[in-house]
């Protein structure tokens, strides 16, 4: 699949764009563009779309602007580009409702433990702002945690692709077989579902961002109705 469709590649050029300037100034971009946590000083209104477009390193964007002209290039042509960026920043969105209401869920009971603890609510958020954390209560933490990256949207595209081409045959690398999209992309959303739930992935991986894109996804296109067009099997 030479071809890339016209939204596609601007989106992968605002991300390349975004990324080169990120890596000349990474504290002062990660500051104004990342998604902070919404109750730190740092969060800004625009963070609900900029941090879309921002990647921690070259594997990082290299993998989701892959991932976006593979899936996201036949999509478009189908859909159009309104209805494929209304996908698309929907999708982004969703993802970060469900990360974020779960991140928003998780600190404000650790705080509210840190206060039955006898803990001032004045000390903890002064401590807090300092870039620190209670141990005792690790999920005081995700006030000083950002959210990056267009993977919540990448993933809606990923699952998108599955119900409109669900039998169309994906080549693995490791090992190299072929899977269709449907059970792929399946086996996908459902690890990052189990290792969201659990504590066998200890990386900085947002799992629920994964799974709110996905979700969102699913519902769009359940809405919008599904396009059987057998030139792309």
């Amino acid at each position: 699949m030479n071809r890339i469709s016209e939204t596609v590649k601007h989106i992968i050029i605002i991300n390349v764009i975004m990324f080169f300037a990120t890596m000349a100034m990474p504290e002062k971009m990660h500051n104004l563009f990342d998604m902070h946590f919404i109750l730190n000083p740092l969060f800004k209104p625009w963070q609900i779309i900029t941090h879309m477009f921002m990647h921690a390193n070259l594997t990082h964007i290299g993998f989701n602007m892959l991932i976006l002209w593979m899936f996201g290039t036949p999509i478009e042509e189908i859909w159009g580009k309104k209805r494929f960026v209304i996908f698309y920043f929907v999708a982004g969105l969703g993802s970060l409702l469900l990360y974020g209401g779960i991140q928003y869920f998780q600190f404000t009971e650790a705080i509210n433990q840190a206060m039955a603890a006898g803990i001032p609510k004045e000390k903890i958020f002064d401590i807090l702002n300092s870039g620190q954390y209670f141990s005792n209560f690790p999920n005081t933490a995700i006030y000083n945690s950002a959210m990056l990256g267009a993977s919540g949207a990448i993933m809606g595209i990923e699952v998108a692709f599955a119900m409109m081409f669900p039998n169309v045959e994906l080549m693995l690398l490791f090992p190299p077989i072929p899977v269709k999209a449907k059970y792929l992309i399946s086996v996908l959303v459902l690890g990052d579902l189990f290792f969201g739930i659990t504590s066998f992935d200890h990386s900085n991986i947002a799992h629920f961002a994964h799974v709110g894109g996905a979700l969102t996804g699913f519902i769009l296109v359940k809405i919008w109705g599904k396009y059987r067009h057998k030139r792309w099997y």
